[in-house]
């Protein structure tokens, strides 16, 4: 069922790259449907991808373009894990599976993070989208301290080896770094 779905939803994505000129506005909104249907159902993802680590939120790669124009990727978090605040560089989709997360997203002024709004809590089926244009810079957490949650995310890049930043939130200093992945490598489809 995995390679069925991954399958699809890739044949539809390589399809708006090559029909939009790969451009964020372009893609954007037909990019979140796309991700709201692979999110509308929990009984796709195998068992590997959906695995958490005892001290990390875990990045797996499901699908990486060849020619890194966009990555799928699921996360899976463990109980009370976050990421630290951070930005992407490129746009994204974020599509909730299982469990639910929090999200606080952020303004950088060039000295300071300051909050742009309350917390939004992410729940099975829904989407949330960034950009570099608008917001680009949050921090994620698990929103259960007593089970795992899972989303999938779509990046306009190969967002494993995207260099990008990690920031201080009392200072603002901010440090790049390159997440990578967890040890599975993409799926074949």
């Amino acid at each position: 069922m995995f390679r069925k779905i991954i399958s699809e939803t890739v044949r539809k994505l390589q399809h708006l790259y090559e029909s939009m000129d790969g451009y964020e506005e372009n893609l954007l909104q037909p990019a979140s449907l796309l991700i709201k249907k692979l999110v509308a159902s929990d009984n796709w993802l195998p068992c590997a991808q959906a695995q958490p680590h005892p001290q990390y939120y875990q990045q797996y790669p499901l699908y990486i373009d060849p020619h890194d124009r966009f990555s799928l990727v699921s996360f899976v978090w463990g109980p009370g894990q976050s990421t630290p605040i951070h930005n992407h560089t490129v746009w994204g989709v974020i599509g909730m599976l299982r469990g639910a997360e929090i999200e606080q997203r952020y303004r950088y002024d060039g000295f300071l993070l300051r909050p742009t709004g309350p917390t939004q809590r992410l729940m099975p089926g829904e989407i949330s989208c960034i950009s570099p244009d608008t917001e680009d810079i949050h921090k994620v957490s698990n929103a259960y301290t007593d089970r795992v949650s899972i989303s999938i995310h779509l990046y306009g890049g190969n967002i494993g080896k995207i260099e990008r930043n990690i920031y201080d939130e009392d200072t603002g200093q901010r440090k790049p770094f390159i997440s990578g992945y967890a040890d599975a490598p993409p799926l074949s489809l």
